[in-house]
């Protein structure tokens, strides 16, 4: 094969000319500036940016002052086509504020932390465990929710992300902010695929903060409730079409508020059901007139005699003997090998298996 020909330059179009010699003016100019350890990378053509932005993982991209950055890096910022790749995760804990830059698989992360402590200012914290990397940064703060607002949509709109990948929300740490702190949320995050919130002190009321918080905010996939709700009458909405619920203080779950559950997996740790009212849910599953999305119930644990006896005593069911194995959902929404169990039949042919192990009690639905 013949190698090509070299073009010369004149005889290109007036504007291909001026374009070349654009980029071999900022090409020399990007050499002349390595004499002084400096590298312009906004003088570089866009493509070459992106492909250097794309080598760089959350701490090196947390570096970049997002509350800082000139209206003409902000627009190449959010220009860029691979930010995808990274998750946002938002935490108010511990009397402090996160915001975190989470990469591939979580493999390396960067989180920004706004405290009132003014002896954190600036302080660096960096864990690296089994190839996981985990960089902290403290920023004080004599205002540190409003900051944490602010850095939160200046990420936001960088990132073009209207999903928060992750929140975790403690109850009663910032209270007198909490209806301010959802209200941002609502106006500025679409939605969230998983969501933890708890409470620092169990003692602590944070019943209508948390009812505020169910109806403002839309949660995709996952919520894990470790709050200290006893109020059976908690008019909170729980949030539909969920892949996972985990209430682990389950005490104001009552009938009623079970048949309104809609999810694939549900975790009560306690709650006010009785045997009769399960008899009546465990009839109404089998009738297809409720959870009909449901794939796993996991209950406080109870032995399956009694639970036959108390519960199954006028439902068809067929106990498994205990040398049959069969691949089920169980303990942690994992599958495993389940050894026997109680199999009762919905009318269109799915079987729920009733096992007890590891201190718990499964409905396994398959």
């Amino acid at each position: 094969m013949k190698p090509l020909k070299q073009l010369p330059i004149q005889s290109l179009p007036f504007l291909g000319i001026e374009q070349i010699s654009k980029e071999v003016h900022s090409i020399t100019k990007v050499i002349s500036s390595r004499r002084c350890n400096e590298f312009p990378i906004l003088r570089l053509p866009f493509l070459a940016i992106e492909e250097i932005f794309k080598t760089m993982h959350p701490i090196e991209i947390k570096k970049i002052n997002f509350s800082m950055i000139s209206k003409r890096t902000r627009t190449v910022a959010k220009l860029m086509s691979f930010y995808s790749k990274y998750s946002i995760h938002l935490f108010v804990e511990n009397f402090k504020l996160f915001i975190g830059l989470y990469g591939t698989n979580e493999m390396v992360a960067c989180t920004y932390i706004m405290t009132s402590e003014e002896h954190m200012d600036g302080k660096i914290e960096e864990k690296e465990h089994k190839g996981y990397i985990n960089r902290r940064v403290y920023n004080y703060s004599k205002d540190p929710a409003e900051e944490w607002k602010q850095l939160c949509l200046h990420v936001l709109d960088i990132f073009k992300k209207k999903t928060i990948h992750y929140l975790s929300m403690q109850m009663d740490t910032y209270v007198n902010q909490n209806v301010s702190l959802i209200d941002f949320l609502k106006a500025n995050v679409k939605s969230v695929n998983e969501c933890r919130v708890n409470q620092w002190y169990p003692e602590n009321n944070v019943d209508e903060n948390f009812a505020y918080f169910l109806n403002n905010i839309t949660i995709n996939n996952k919520l894990d409730s470790l709050l200290h709700t006893e109020n059976y009458y908690f008019d909170g909405q729980i949030p539909k079409n969920l892949k996972e619920l985990h209430i682990h203080n389950s005490e104001w779950i009552g009938y009623d508020k079970l048949l309104e559950i809609d999810c694939k997996s549900l975790f009560l740790g306690y709650d006010r059901i009785s045997n009769e009212q399960w008899n009546l849910f465990i009839k109404k599953w089998i009738a297809m007139e409720t959870h009909l999305n449901l794939e796993r119930l996991q209950l406080k644990y109870r032995e399956l005699d009694v639970f036959r006896d108390c519960v199954l005593y006028d439902i068809p069911h067929e106990v498994v003997h205990k040398g049959v194995k069969r691949t089920l959902i169980s303990f942690l929404n994992r599958k495993a090998k389940i050894s026997g169990g109680i199999d009762i039949r919905r009318i269109d042919g799915k079987t729920a298996t009733f096992i007890a192990q590891y201190n718990v009690f499964i409905m396994s639905i398959h």
